[in-house]
Formats: structure tokens, sequence, C-alpha cells
């Protein structure tokens, strides 16, 4: 469109440049799917509030047209609206219902199971300026030193591996959540693996694991965008 300005979308930033929000990972996939190109902007978790005037307080903010909109499926949704001359996000009513289904699973499933992972990893990849933020807020939710959360997670790796079976059996039988084609669903769920790619060495998946086949099909999707990203496997 003419006189369009790309997008700008505001990620979280960590150290060496890795980008390992698993909530912007969904905008970034997002704005990939429908074809629009962004301005992207590295932020540390403690820059946040001088983005959108103390009006956001978590990255994916997008800036489009003058509006800022914020939280990843808030922002989903306003790139479907906005342009629905491109690829659907959701492929309808009914499929954007049955995101929301996803991204609940998801969030209250696959994000603690991997957050208990990985948690001093993810401290160990912040900005500076963020580590007495990520320790301070992180050990008041888990009421533990990082460390500790963290700790002996070779034996717990298997329940959080069992708990992504249903995920795991619609995979073995189609290319991806969206069918033969990905939607806002797949990336829901490829941000939280990925946000665990970019972070830490610890394998949460098997080889052989056909979610793990997924999540490179996922990865390998708008010219590799989740693949070539810096992470550790």
């Amino acid at each position: 469109k003419t006189g369009h300005m790309a997008i700008v979308f505001y990620d979280l930033m960590g150290r060496d440049g890795r980008n390992f929000s698993p909530y912007c990972w969904r905008t970034r996939l997002s704005l990939a799917h429908k074809g629009l190109d962004f301005d992207h902007r590295g932020t540390a978790f403690t820059e946040i509030k001088e983005v959108g005037g103390e009006n956001f307080r978590t990255v994916p903010i997008i800036e489009d047209d003058g509006h800022m909109i914020g939280d990843s499926f808030a922002i989903a949704e306003y790139l479907e609206d906005k342009y629905p001359d491109r690829p659907s996000l959701f492929g309808g009513d009914m499929g954007l219902a049955l995101c929301k289904f996803v991204h609940s699973w998801t969030n209250s499933v696959v994000h603690p199971g991997v957050a208990n992972l990985v948690l001093l990893d993810i401290y160990n990849h912040v900005c500076d300026q963020d580590r007495d933020y990520i320790r301070a807020s992180r050990e008041k939710i888990f009421g533990m030193p990082l460390e500790d959360v963290q700790a002996g997670r070779e034996d717990r790796v298997e329940s959080f591996r069992a708990s992504l079976h249903p995920l795991r059996l619609t995979v073995r039988g189609q290319e991806f959540l969206g069918g033969e084609r990905s939607n806002y669903a797949d990336y829901i769920v490829f941000g939280a693996l990925q946000w665990a790619r970019t972070i830490s060495d610890f394998r949460l998946l098997t080889d052989d694991d056909p979610v793990f086949a997924w999540f490179k099909r996922v990865g390998d999707l708008f010219d590799g965008m989740g693949r070539e990203a810096p992470g550790y496997y």
C-alpha cells in the first residue's frame, strides 16, 4: 500500500541480540504470515515503559499507522482485521475461537512447564540492566531462588514431555495445527518451545519426538525465520 510506513515491532531483547520472548515470537511469525514489513526494535525489560509512555508493561508492542497495540493475541486480531486481503491467521471466526483454546492451554500448561526447566537459563540471557529485576520478580513468583527452581530438571523433563501428548498426537497426523498450512495456533505453541531453544542448551524434546519434527517445520517457515534466530539447537 502506497505511503504505508513499515510496522514498528518492539521485541524483547536479551544478551547477544537474542530474542527469546514466547509472546514476541507469536507476533513476529504473525507479521511474516501476513507478509508485512516491519522495523524490528529490540527492547530490554526495563525499557518497555519508555515505549508507550506507561501504557504498556510488556512486549510485544506494534506501532502501525499511528496506533500502538500491545498483547500478542490483540495484535494478531488487529492484523487480521486491518489486513484482511492478506493470508488469514485464523481462517475465520471458528478458527479464532479454537486459537483462544490453544492460547489458554499454552499459557497455563506449556509456559509453566518450560519456565520450571529453564528459568535460570533465562536469567543468564537477559540484558545486564534487567538482571536485578528478573531475579527479584521471578523469585517472588516462584518463592525460591532461581537456581532451586531449575534444579533437578533432568528428573522432571519427562513429565513436561508427557504434558505435550495432545500436541504430539495431533502433529503426528498432520503437518501443522492449522492443517496443511500453519496458522496462529502453531505460532502460539512454537513460541513457547522457541523460548527455550534461544536461551538453553537443555533439550526439552528428543530428536525422534513428533513435536520436535513439528517445531522444526514451523521454524523453517518464512525463509527459516525461527530456525535462523540464534539458539542452541
